[in-house]
């Protein structure tokens, strides 16, 4: 009869031990969820850095555009420049709802960018424009 009460016990010990564990385990998640979505404001990238993202992933910018340096097109601190002296809107122009300020010659080469830019959200623009002014020299 001992065996049988000892074997009882250890298999409900047992028993609740593993569903300890699970609910540990279901709670888990809720508590890492929580604790993410808290984390979220430290996480957030800022206007500049989106911005740097799309220039140099989805925005395909970098391949026409260095930082300092003219490639294909302007250097961002040249266009940085120009956006600034002359009052232009670096989303509105990303949009093709305004005329190009800082060489006009490459406007043609820009064209192919469009369809690219006009996909952005406004959100995106926005970063891209910030990251351009933050590289003004």
């Amino acid at each position: 009869m001992k065996k049988i009460v000892i074997i009882a016990i250890a298999l409900v010990a047992f028993s609740c031990k593993g569903k300890e564990e699970e609910s540990f385990g279901k709670e888990e998640p809720a508590a890492s969820t929580e604790a993410s979505s808290e984390g979220m404001p430290a996480v957030a990238q800022t206007p500049e850095k989106l911005g740097e993202t799309i220039f140099n992933g989805k925005g395909t910018c970098a391949t026409c555009h260095k930082v300092d340096t003219k490639l294909i097109g302007p250097s961002v601190q040249e266009i940085a420049a120009v956006y600034k002296a002359k009052g232009g809107n670096i989303v509105a122009f990303l949009r093709d709802d305004a005329k190009p300020l800082v060489d006009p010659t490459q406007y043609e080469i820009m064209k192919a960018n469009f369809a690219i830019t006009k996909a952005l959200s406004t959100e995106e623009l926005q970063g891209l424009e910030a990251y351009i002014n933050s590289n003004l020299k």
